[in-house]
């Protein structure tokens, strides 16, 4: 995605060096800096642009955005990009998130939220023509920006209309600056500075500022129209009406004033949104593009150039408008030049313009045929908003006789979570795939072949939804005999679909046979990312299966397989998993320390709950229980869920916490809705109550027993089942059953955490039975700081400490009790004496000098 961005998107609009000097609306957007959104909203012809441009600092992060940005990825790419222009490296990780895969936005913008809150200086961040972007899932992220907004951070929006953003809210606490149509219109001492060198006198002047309402765009093409004419009186005496028929009027005046070639120019180009002369000479037919733009820039004929190099040029909005209208009516069928322009996008590679013009050309067999061939890269990037939106602009009845559209369209409808009416289409297409080949609309022969095996891939997806387990398999099972060979991406989602239902269903071998495929397929296909993905869910499985030497082998494979790719942070968080199940505190704290060093590049969505969950489990065994509520409800805050079952929520491993800190009220709370039937989906919650019941001196020997029954097949489960029925019971055979299953992989924790005075009682002359009993009094090596030449003040290691954590600045100054410029302060110093320059590297740098060492 971020090879194919329009750079000329990113640009700041340059100001023309007689642009009229406007103090009062310049004062009021420097005095209102500070607040956290500035609302630009007029009509077209207003000004906004210019006023924005002519506000924000050379170094503002600037994006002008098109119908295209829709797309929430393309949207936020762009967004993301801007902020790390201007400030570099501030969103370097949240763009490699984002463009990694499906990632909640409100994941994505945490990372760059926190290293805003610390930059020590400000950022405006500019949306212009927000409109045209603007949707309910853009609206969603844009909220929560909002709604967490940094000091650091300004943002302005542009717009034609109010976005679906909590003005009312926004408005209530004094964060949000309106300009409106109204501010925006020019007073006369502004009209008559932008006459100035006409020759008008003031009477003149007064008339088209009465006339105009102030309204520049229509003062713009009255300029225009005044050049050379004689009866500048008679001219400005029949310049009359309402907005509208202003604009008509002067286009029409600007526009039979020009020599025949310029307005034919001028008509046929207003067709695409962004000029350039080779794209010109096509549209047109006629040489000279280049030449042409750079002659009407010279005229102040509307043309806004877009880079510095004078490569790409756009017309005021408001003045296309009219060319197109104007164009339309004159000729009628301007299907021809919409078909030229998307033949040359076509040749220039940019997909997306070249299906608008082939759309608005009415030839939708093209559109088609372009969507077709793109749709495989689109579903590799996450780009399934970009299909829907294409394929919407499409005939339905063009989409359904094409069986590679279709199904492509399936994916999208999938990924939208639509899936009404999906089934039809499926056999739709089958219906197609049984009648005779050569009748077949198809552009992408390779991907037709897929096609059976996809169609029973979606099955599958559907069965699997709708909870029929049975389903899901006997689909997956289908798919991967039909998929062609070398298919490696359809047959791994089959597998790991059928894997998600037996896992699902308690069938944990099943399960893993099911991942284990879908990684080897993955890997032979080279979509390493998602071998790591697949890598996390099978040492999951394997940790339960009770073989922690397996899990250990996958992940450790999985880091030499997917160096610098994005989950390699995760890798890291399973082993400490195993290193804490072995009671090897120090070198689990190690691997979650490696993993925060690596940084959010390197995470796959879930990591952020998952690196937390796996530290309180850290500080639980170091006895800090406030700790490790605190890193608990700090995961619950960032929990993101993805297809696994969630077989150990973690409002069950909270309870848990709450039962070893004695809040036995506030654990029965949480059991008060657990359902009763035992099923494996549920098999920790239940341990997890007869552990309460324990605790609450109530018999829990016959759930523990029903629970064993289940778990027999789940070494894992069964270990910790078996150590709590030898506690409940004050028996020790289901003790020794669970050391005997426990010592070929070296489980420690569970003993150590639940089964310590029994041990004793056991034999102690078993090597396995004195390494438990001693494992207790083992402690972490004591880390010595590195020597700093200007070492941290303790107020300035209070500040690191809380930069590790998830606060932003404001967050940190009201828990230090301090002002947020103290904040800022202390930040500064603290880079400068790490010699670092963002909040990441900071904390990297913290680790290796063991700063943070508790």
């Amino acid at each position: 995605m971020a090879g194919s961005l329009v750079e000329t998107k990113l640009y700041r609009p340059r100001i023309r060096p007689d642009l009229v000097q406007r103090p009062r609306l310049a004062e009021r957007l420097l005095r209102e800096a500070g607040t956290g959104l500035t609302l630009v909203s007029a009509p077209a012809g207003f000004g906004k642009t210019t006023l924005v441009s002519a506000w924000a600092s050379q170094s503002a992060a600037w994006v002008s955005l098109e119908e295209s940005d829709q797309d929430p990825l393309i949207f936020w790419t762009y967004v993301l990009t801007a902020l790390d222009r201007a400030a570099p490296g501030v969103a370097e990780d949240a763009l490699a998130v984002l463009q990694a895969g499906p990632t909640p936005i409100e994941t994505v913008l945490i990372g760059v939220l926190n290293e805003l809150s610390v930059l020590p200086g400000e950022i405006d961040l500019v949306l212009d023509d927000y409109h045209l972007a603007d949707g309910l899932e853009i609206s969603r992220g844009m909220t929560y920006l909002l709604d967490h907004l940094p000091p650091q951070l300004h943002l302005l929006i542009s717009t034609r209309a109010d976005p679906a953003l909590p003005l009312a809210r926004l408005r209530t606490r004094g964060e949000l600056v309106e300009v409106r149509a109204a501010d925006l219109r020019f007073t006369l001492d502004e009209v008559t500075s932008y006459f100035t060198g006409t020759g008008l006198d003031a009477d003149a002047i007064a008339t088209l500022e009465e006339r105009t309402e102030g309204w520049i765009a229509a003062l713009g093409l009255a300029a225009l129209s005044l050049r050379g004419r004689s009866d500048v009186t008679g001219f400005i005496h029949d310049f009359a009406g309402d907005d509208r028929y202003v604009v008509d009027y002067l286009v029409d005046e600007v526009l039979d004033r020009q020599p025949e070639q310029v307005r034919r120019f001028l008509l046929e180009t207003s067709v695409v949104d962004r000029l350039t002369g080779p794209l010109c000479d096509a549209v047109t037919g006629q040489p000279g593009g280049r030449a042409m733009l750079e002659s009407l820039e010279r005229q102040n004929l509307f043309v806004v150039p877009l880079d510095d190099r004078r490569q790409w040029y756009r017309y005021h909005h408001l003045f296309a408008d009219v060319l197109r209208a104007r164009l339309l009516a004159e000729r009628g069928d301007i299907t021809e030049l919409h078909r030229r322009a998307a033949q040359w996008y076509d040749d220039a590679g940019d997909t997306i313009a070249a299906v608008h013009h082939a759309v608005a050309a009415g030839d939708v067999d093209h559109a088609a045929d372009l969507v077709e061939l793109a749709v495989p890269a689109l579903r590799r990037d996450r780009q399934e908003a970009t299909i829907r939106r294409w394929l919407d602009d499409i005939p339905d009845d063009v989409v359904r006789r094409r069986p590679v559209l279709a199904i492509g369209f399936v994916g999208a409808l999938m990924a939208g979570n639509e899936f009404q009416g999906i089934e039809q289409r499926l056999q739709d297409v089958e219906r197609q795939l049984a009648g005779p080949a050569d009748e077949l609309v198809v552009v992408d022969r390779e991907e037709l072949d897929r096609l059976p095996s996809a169609i029973e891939t979606y099955r599958a997806a559907l069965d699997l939804i709708a909870g029929d387990l049975a389903g899901t398999i006997d689909h997956a099972a289908v798919a991967i005999q039909l998929a062609v060979r070398g298919d490696d991406l359809t047959t791994s989602a089959a597998s790991a679909l059928s894997g998600l239902a037996s896992w699902a269903g308690g069938d944990l071998e099943a399960a893993h046979r099911g991942y284990a495929a879908a990684a080897a397929g993955l890997e032979r296909a080279g979509h390493i990312a998602d071998v790591l993905g697949c890598s996390v869910t099978l040492a999951d499985l394997e940790i339960t299966l009770g073989h922690l030497r397996q899990a250990q082998a996958t992940l450790e494979r999985a880091l030499e397989l997917g160096h610098g790719v994005r989950g390699t942070s995760d890798m890291y968080v399973g082993l400490s998993r195993i290193a804490w199940e072995r009671n090897e505190l120090d070198v689990a704290t190690d691997h979650l320390r490696r993993a925060e060093e690596l940084g959010a590049a390197s995470d796959l969505p879930q990591n952020p709950y998952r690196r937390r969950l796996a530290l309180a489990r850290i500080r639980e065994a170091e006895g800090d229980l406030d700790g490790a509520l605190e890193l608990l409800d700090a995961a619950i805050k960032v929990y993101v869920g993805d297809f696994s079952p969630d077989v150990r929520p973690l409002t069950a491993v909270r309870a848990r916490l709450l039962i070893a800190r004695g809040e036995l009220t506030a654990a029965q709370k949480w059991a008060a809705g657990l359902p009763d039937e035992l099923s494996y989906l549920h098999e920790y919650e239940h341990v997890t109550l007869a552990r309460l019941m324990m605790a609450r001196h109530e018999d829990a020997g016959p759930l523990l027993e029903r629970l064993r029954e289940a778990a027999e097949t789940r070494t894992g489960s069964l270990i910790e089942i078996l150590v709590l029925q030898a506690l409940a019971g004050r028996d020790p055979a289901p003790l020794k059953r669970a050391l005997k299953l426990a010592e070929p992989e070296g489980y420690v924790r569970v003993f150590v955490a639940d089964a310590g005075p029994m041990l004793q009682r056991l034999r102690p002359a078993s090597p396995y039975v004195r390494t438990l009993l001693e494992a207790p009094r083992r402690q972490a090596p004591v880390t010595t700081p590195q020597t700093l030449l200007d070492p941290l003040s303790d107020r300035e290691l209070d500040v690191l400490r809380l930069l590790t954590s998830e606060l932003d600045g404001p967050s940190i100054a009201r828990e230090l009790v301090v002002s947020l410029n103290t904040v800022r302060t202390h930040t500064k110093h603290i880079y400068t004496k790490l010699g670092v320059n963002n909040r990441r590297a900071a904390i990297r740098r913290a680790h290796q000098l063991g700063l943070l060492t508790r």
